[in-house]
C-alpha cells in the first residue's frame, strides 16, 4: 500500500485492516484465546476462555476494564489475568 493510497483510507472512512488473531494458549484444560479490543488509541484487555468441546464446551466472554498501549502488552496482561481467573474460580468461571 503506498502513502497515497494509506492517507485515502484514513479520510474516505473506510475501514481499518483487521489484526491478525492472537494464537489460542492451553493452560490446564482451558483454552484462552486472547481477544485485545482496540479502544481508543490503546487496548483493552478481553478473551474467551473454553473448556471442554462440542456440545460439552463451555465459554466464558472475559472483558476487564486494564487498557494497555499496544496489542502485544495487551495480549500478554490478558493471558495472565486470565490464568489468574482460571486460578481462582476453575469451573465455577461458568456458572
Amino acid at each position: 500500500m503506498g502513502i497515497l493510497s494509506g492517507l485515502k483510507g484514513l479520510f474516505s472512512g473506510g475501514e481499518a485492516p483487521a489484526e491478525k488473531a492472537a494464537d489460542a494458549i492451553e493452560y490446564n484444560g482451558y483454552q484462552i484465546l486472547p481477544a485485545p479490543m482496540k479502544d481508543g488509541g490503546q487496548y483493552r484487555v478481553a478473551a474467551t476462555i473454553t473448556l471442554g468441546e462440542g456440545e460439552e464446551q463451555k465459554v466464558h466472554n472475559f472483558i476487564r476494564s486494564d487498557l494497555m498501549p499496544n496489542r502485544d502488552e495487551c495480549i500478554e496482561i490478558t493471558v495472565r489475568k486470565a490464568k489468574l481467573t482460571i486460578d481462582q474460580l476453575g469451573k465455577n468461571l461458568f456458572n
